[in-house]
Parts: structure tokens; C-alpha cells; sequence
């Protein structure tokens, strides 16, 4: 019988994030599509840049990969972050990014999918891409650096 006087922890508290089963691992994706938008780095600083250019299989509305499940057939470079190599692939990923916010520890904002119970709110309060991308198909990759953007504003 659970005990219903004391809350429950939710899973992403209470356990290191190698420790979570893959449906647990999946479901902390936020949906922002932030990981899939295309990066630059400096030579000299290795500073990353990101820009509003976006991988051609990001459903530009819905923010999720077209492909997911067949992704690394379209595209062998498509970011594969896992329990494994999460420390290899944080520098890759937004600061808002939650699995990098559990990994360091910090909390999930309020507006998260497993906080919020709506998977809508990250898209309602502007924090995805939802419609503010363009398509790596429509930009020439030379120009990629006047696309640069701040995506944590």
C-alpha cells in the first residue's frame, strides 16, 4: 500500500540521471528543439554558437524530430544523447536544457512538461523554437554566421 501522508519524490529528484529507466530518460525531453539547431564554434575560443538554422528534419511547429526513430539513418552527426555520453554532450546543449539542469542538479523550471503537466507550456510561454527557425535546406552554410542567435533570452 502507498502511503499517501508523505508526497512522493518525483523520479528526476530522486535518482541520478544514469540511474533512469529509458521511458523516465525520454520523458525529461522538454521539446524546446533547441539540440537541434545548428551550431558554430569558434577555432581560437571553441565558443558555441547557436543559430536559428535548424536541422531539416525538426518539425518547425511541433519542435520533434521528423525521423526520431530512424534518425542517425538520415543523419549519422545527429546529436545521440544518452546516459552513457551525457558529459561528452552537455557543452552541445541549451542551459535550459533539462537534462543538463538534472545533471547539474538545479531544478526544473516550472513551466516543464513534468512539473506543469502541459506539454504546451514551453511552446505557450516562448521558450521552444516553435516557428522561429529556418530550415538548414534554405540557408547556404557559409552564411550560417549571420544567423547566430542568443537562445537563452
Amino acid at each position: 500500500m502507498v502511503d499517501i501522508s508523505k508526497p512522493q519524490i518525483p523520479f528526476w529528484e530522486s535518482k541520478k540521471i544514469h540511474e533512469f529507466s529509458q521511458d523516465e530518460w525520454e520523458s525529461v525531453c522538454d521539446g524546446c528543439g533547441k539540440c537541434c539547431l545548428q551550431k558554430l564554434q569558434d577555432e581560437k575560443t571553441e565558443e558555441l554558437h547557436f543559430t536559428c538554422i535548424s536541422c531539416e528534419f525538426l518539425d518547425k511547429h511541433s519542435c520533434r524530430c521528423k525521423v526520431y526513430k530512424n534518425r542517425f539513418e538520415y543523419l549519422p552527426e545527429c546529436l545521440n544523447l544518452t546516459k552513457e555520453n551525457l558529459n561528452s554532450t552537455l557543452p552541445w546543449l541549451p542551459s535550459t536544457c533539462a537534462y543538463k539542469l538534472i545533471h547539474e542538479e538545479k531544478p526544473l523550471p516550472t513551466w516543464h512538461h513534468l512539473i506543469s503537466k502541459n506539454k504546451e507550456m514551453i511552446h505557450l510561454l516562448n521558450f521552444s523554437v516553435r516557428d522561429k527557425v529556418i530550415s538548414e535546406v534554405d540557408v547556404d552554410e557559409e552564411d550560417w554566421e549571420d544567423f547566430i542567435v542568443d537562445i537563452d533570452k
